[in-house]
């Protein structure tokens, strides 16, 4: 599976997005790939969606659906799209990434032996 595959095969361009931006979208938001690398593609759901394309009251919304976990919902407000979807892409990896090392035993946590 490439880098990027999770990305081209889940992820639903919505609202204000067309087949064309497709690209320009996996390109933005590869980094998260290696995130979601936990989950079987199938068990991935990502949308995205833009309201006000190109105006300053533009709204990026990006959800993930993670089988196992609840949803994440990151957005921006900003009104450049290449900046505001750097801007979800890092807010959703620092939320999963959040919930994952909540669910993870932490060293501390675990009692010595004998204890």
């Amino acid at each position: 599976m490439s880098d990027t595959e999770v990305l081209e095969q889940r992820l639903r361009l919505g609202n204000g997005f067309g087949p064309s931006d497709q690209g320009r979208v996996v390109h933005a938001l590869a980094n998260l790939a290696p995130h979601l690398n936990t989950w079987q593609p199938a068990q991935v759901d990502l949308a995205l969606s833009v309201k006000e394309r190109g105006q300053k009251d533009q709204k990026v919304t990006f959800e993930a659906f993670l089988s196992g976990w609840p949803p994440f919902v990151a957005t921006s407000h900003e009104a450049e799209l290449d900046i505001a979807l750097t801007e979800v892409r890092k807010e959703m990896i620092r939320q999963i990434e959040d919930a994952k090392s909540r669910r993870e035993p932490r060293k501390h946590d675990k009692q010595k032996p004998g204890a």
